[in-house]
């Protein structure tokens, strides 16, 4: 699920002045034009990155729109590439002050990251540790695409896990004889976690769940966001894993509600 663009600075600067336009620009303009999925956001934006250039247009709406274009997965290696074969035919001059501005907007190679998806992309630039590759070993306990990357695998082993919208875990258990369970802390996006016989938790950036052993539980992402977690498994003796039944499309449906 996109998530809706929504606009209010028709209305906060001209909603006195200018009602009608206000209401162009932020219910039409921006409300429907803006959220048609006939183009996806990051091809809209550069779009009207371009259209402005052409039109030697380079002031505050362009540096919006440069960062709307960033916002939505253009990385610099990209925007450079679209100023410049741009300027063959909206001329040079142009181009230099688009990129004077979009070098404030964008550090050199900030972004560039291997992955196709726009959202995945951007996800991956909230958070300073990586997305990993994809979850292969474990794939059978998951529903939906998952990536591990290793963190530290010394002392405490503590492991960035990394879900796709509406990706989530199995239901299982920690066991120890001692000690154990595990730790998370959300990095980037959001999720869910859920104890047996209890309402799931929303999990955002900063959110910390400590998970005795012995509890029956699950996490994963949003049903409309990315969500990545540092798993940090807690000290204890005679430590194993118990995979249970996956959480079904109806449990996890009921987030969404």
């Amino acid at each position: 699920m996109t998530k809706k663009i929504v606009q209010t600075a028709g209305r906060a600067q001209l909603g006195e002045f200018a009602p009608e336009f206000a209401h162009y620009n932020d219910d039409v303009l921006f409300g429907e034009n803006w959220n048609n999925q006939d183009i996806d956001a990051k091809t809209r934006s550069i779009l009207t990155v371009v259209a402005l250039m052409s039109q030697g247009i380079t002031d505050s709406s362009l540096v919006y729109h440069l960062q709307n274009a960033k916002s939505h997965g253009v990385t610099q290696t990209e925007i450079a590439a679209v100023i410049t074969h741009v300027a063959f035919y909206a001329g040079w001059p142009k181009a230099w002050a688009v990129f004077n501005l979009a070098k404030s907007v964008w550090n050199v190679g900030e972004g560039d990251l291997p992955y196709d998806d726009a959202a995945m992309r951007a996800h991956a630039k909230e958070m300073p540790f990586p997305i990993g590759k994809p979850n292969d070993a474990f794939a059978q306990y998951f529903v939906g695409q998952s990536y591990l990357a290793p963190i530290s695998t010394e002392q405490v082993p503590v492991f960035n896990v990394t879900f796709e919208p509406g990706c989530r875990n199995n239901w299982h258990v920690h066991h120890a004889n001692e000690g154990g369970g595990q730790m998370l802390i959300c990095v980037a996006g959001r999720g869910y976690y859920q104890a047996w016989g209890e309402e799931p938790v929303e999990l955002t950036p900063g959110s910390v769940v400590n998970i005795p052993a012995g509890v029956q539980h699950w996490h994963g992402a949003a049903p409309d966001s990315w969500f990545s977690h540092l798993a940090i498994e807690v000290p204890g003796e005679g430590g194993s894993n118990e995979w249970l039944e996956p959480v079904s499309d109806e449990e996890y449906g009921k987030l969404a509600q």
